[in-house]
């Protein structure tokens, strides 16, 4: 199949346009560096020729919930309209596990915006939720650091590593659309903080004092307890966080 994926030069979307050619399909990576860009809708309609499938993997640096919506509404909209003026068949959004349940977490608002506008729209839709990455981790430390101090928020997690959800997406545009999907997340449930102090460690870090905080900015304490687990029903990739760390 020829399958295009939106933000395929992002970490999510570079895994995904390698797990389709590892499975045998024609990937098209839409990004601005490719000359598609989704906010604008330039190139888009040049890009989705002969494509039956595509994967959105974009994403924004924006943390402002306005910004975010924005973002990912009119990107949405774009894709949907030249995927319906292309025949593309599917469209596949990845999303975020417990999305809806912290709507004041600016990031998330643009999520659920997303999520509307692909419910909405003219293309059948896949959407598939999947835990944090294991890579986030190691992003929040950069973000957070100040001098050797790291504050973090004391999260519980069920974390997975980024190629596991590259896989999930590249089967699931394989595949009719499914609607709202199950979660996908890791086989195990970890500690935020213990998870950078596991990754500063195996980075021979020893200088770095990481602080317990919901005091960083990022995430407030309505993202504490088991908001941020997936449902009973979720499927569970298999890398551990032990082997993501001794292959990284």
């Amino acid at each position: 199949m020829r399958i295009a994926v939106a933000g395929g030069t992002g970490l999510v979307g570079g895994m995904t346009v390698r797990a389709l050619e590892r499975a045998g399909h024609d990937p098209v990576v839409i990004s601005r560096s490719t000359g598609a860009n989704t906010i604008t809708g330039d190139g888009l309609d040049e890009a989705l020729q002969g494509v039956e499938a595509v994967v959105d993997a974009t994403s924004t640096s924006e943390l402002e919930a306005d910004a975010t919506r924005a973002f990912f509404g009119t990107s949405t909209k774009n894709l949907l309209a030249a995927e319906e003026r292309a025949g593309v068949g599917h469209h596949v959004v990845l999303s975020i596990v417990g999305v809806d349940l912290v709507p004041d977490n600016g990031h998330y608002a643009g999520k659920i915006r997303q999520e509307e506008v692909a419910e909405a729209g003219p293309v059948p839709v896949t959407i598939l939720r999947a835990t944090q990455f294991f890579e986030f981790a190691e992003q929040v430390i950069g973000w957070t650091r100040d001098g050797d101090t790291i504050t973090l928020a004391p999260l519980l997690l069920q974390p997975v590593a980024a190629a596991d959800v590259a896989d999930a997406l590249a089967e699931a545009a394989a595949g009719p659309p499914q609607g709202r999907a199950s979660d996908l997340a890791g086989p195990e449930t970890q500690d935020f903080v213990d998870m950078a102090r596991r990754i500063l460690a195996a980075r021979g870090d020893s200088t770095a004092r990481l602080v317990p905080s919901w005091q960083n900015g990022m995430f407030g304490v309505e993202m504490a307890g088991e908001v941020l687990l997936p449902g009973p029903d979720a499927c569970l990739a298999p890398t551990t966080f032990s082997a993501w760390l001794t292959a990284s």
